[in-house]
């Protein structure tokens, strides 16, 4: 490309802004940043990352190795959704994926996931089959709003068992074919590609909060999909098309805090969204159920020993 037409389109706004919160993300982010194209769908592809650990090297790393990346490190550990929203704030692009650093994206993928968002403006989100280092999918990619009974199912361990059976499968709806498109209750946070005008109408007034700042790391792709979901639009897994998703890298190393704050954290989801006149005996309904969820899928977790931050 002559050297003209290069200037000219780096100053043109860019088709697809991808916005990575890192945390404790040096190991994985060079593959992350590595796999994302500079053009896409012949516009271009801006990056910003928001280093939520500073001084872990994640920051010298993006520097040196990868200067077209807009590098922000705040002061202090923002959270998932706030510092999302820091990045969103500071990007211009038409398109906006929010994307984990523990993921190794494709073209093909990336193309065509936009592709799909661009042909049907009643789509509000698309994510692509999310494929763990063993091969398997990341059953967190399509999931239902679930039932107090697709909790229970989940935590119990009646899902894993009957994967095929709508009755106890709700939650990560494991009956529908991986490799099919399916409209879907919630996709991951690891991968959420949607609309610049969708997410700034959801934000409100002030035009960038477009994950709710009161939940500090998770719950917040399942609350920003409710919404998404009663604005009219509809939420699409794609499951012809697949990425990397190297799950829980940087929050498997304190697992037991994590796993209690995922719990946690999707019962304020619902006692938001759930309880909409603050019913007492509604608030106790969700506090005991998640609280018993909790400590089934924990204990199962440990008779396993298992070591992985799992969706809930």
């Amino acid at each position: 490309m002559p050297q003209d037409s290069q200037d000219k389109r780096e100053h043109e706004p860019p088709l697809l802004s991808v916005i990575i919160v890192a945390y404790k993300s040096r190991d994985e982010i060079g593959a992350c940043l590595d796999s994302l194209p500079r053009e896409l769908r012949g516009g271009r592809l801006e990056c910003v990352l928001v280093d939520n650990s500073p001084g872990d090297g994640t920051g010298d790393l993006v520097r040196s190795m990868y200067p077209w990346v807009h590098y922000i490190a705040p002061e202090e550990n923002l959270g998932f959704g706030r510092a999302n929203n820091l990045g969103f704030a500071a990007s211009s692009g038409a398109h906006v994926l929010f994307l984990n650093p523990d993921t190794v994206s494709n073209a093909p993928a990336l193309e065509h996931c936009l592709a799909l968002l661009q042909s049907d403006p009643g789509i509000g989100l698309v994510s692509p089959r999310l494929v763990m280092a063993d091969g398997r999918m990341d059953l967190a990619c399509r999931r239902s709003i679930p039932s107090l009974w697709d909790g229970f199912c989940r935590a119990a361990g009646l899902a894993a068992l009957f994967p095929r059976s709508r009755l106890f499968a709700g939650y990560n709806l494991t009956w529908l074919s991986e490799e099919g498109r399916h409209e879907v209750g919630a996709i991951n946070g690891a991968f959420m590609l949607g609309r610049r005008s969708l997410f700034s109408e959801l934000a409100g007034p002030s035009g960038t909060e477009v994950f709710d700042e009161r939940f500090f790391m998770y719950g917040d792709d399942l609350d920003l999909c409710i919404r998404v979901a009663r604005s009219g639009k509809r939420i699409l897994y794609e499951g012809g098309h697949s990425i990397i998703h190297l799950k829980g890298l940087s929050v498997g190393k304190d697992y037991d805090r994590m796993s209690h704050a995922i719990f946690d954290a999707n019962r304020e989801v619902y006692l938001k969204h759930f309880n909409p006149h603050g019913s007492a005996l509604v608030r106790l309904k969700y506090r005991l159920a998640f609280g018993l969820w909790k400590r089934i899928a924990l204990a199962r977790a440990r008779l396993r020993g298992h070591r992985a931050v799992r969706p809930v």
